[in-house]
């Protein structure tokens, strides 16, 4: 009996774990919303985490492909929503990244330069952390980036299983935009995925139950026109 009851509750362990993960699968544009993965990459992996640092998942999710996505248009300055199947469930940042194909962005492997928009902080103001755990994040396309096809990936760090006896978990998703109406006049800092993302980052190794009073988000810092 006891060999069973114990069974029992790994077994429950195990199917909160999984409904504890969340996937962003659907893109709105403005106040238009469309069914889930037309214009963002499906995955494989489920609503699972990504946790190799060196992984070229890291880019858009495990078996995340463009043949089959549609690329949407979008204007410069323009807003856009990511939603989840369920909200974010895990604490840990928010962030925003665009990759400019050199051609279409159903080609693009996303191996080339990225930079940052957009990041969803801790805010501490009340005297400890704030996270911003929704069922969906907007923001605009920056009005000073370059015409053209762009990936457009958002990124969930999970950070509640503190490293290094926990891993960090990436929630990543990529939609395909054709951008137009852009000023050309940026000049972000850009990374590479992998590589934009350390073990010895502090907002990667941080411990969120001990002594947690600011945090500074991996990666570049957000763009500004």
């Amino acid at each position: 009996m006891k060999s069973f009851a114990n069974l029992a509750v790994a077994a429950a362990l195990a199917a909160n774990g999984a409904l504890a993960h969340y996937i962003f699968q659907q893109l709105s544009v403005d106040a238009t919303e469309y069914a889930p993965f037309e214009y963002i990459r499906q995955n494989s992996n489920y609503n699972s985490p990504v946790t190799e640092l060196d992984s070229n998942d890291l880019r858009c999710n495990v078996g995340a492909q463009g043949a089959t996505t549609e690329t949407i248009d979008v204007k410069a300055g323009q807003a856009f929503t990511f939603t989840l199947d369920t909200p974010v469930y895990h604490q840990g940042p928010i962030s925003l990244y665009m990759s400019k194909a050199p051609g279409a962005a159903s080609e693009y492997d996303g191996s080339g330069e990225w930079f940052k928009i957009k990041d969803f902080a801790p805010d501490f103001s009340s005297g400890q952390a704030a996270w911003d755990m929704s069922g969906s994040y907007s923001y605009s396309i920056p009005s000073c980036i370059e015409d053209g096809e762009y990936l457009l990936r958002v990124q969930s760090l999970a950070i509640h299983n503190p490293y290094p006896s926990g891993t960090p978990q990436f929630y990543i998703s990529c939609a395909q935009v054709k951008v137009s109406g852009g000023s050309g006049s940026y000049n972000p800092s850009t990374v590479l995925i992998p590589g934009a993302f350390k073990e010895t980052d502090p907002g990667y190794t941080v411990n969120i139950y001990s002594n947690f009073n600011n945090y500074t988000v991996p990666g570049p810092e957000p763009m500004t026109c």
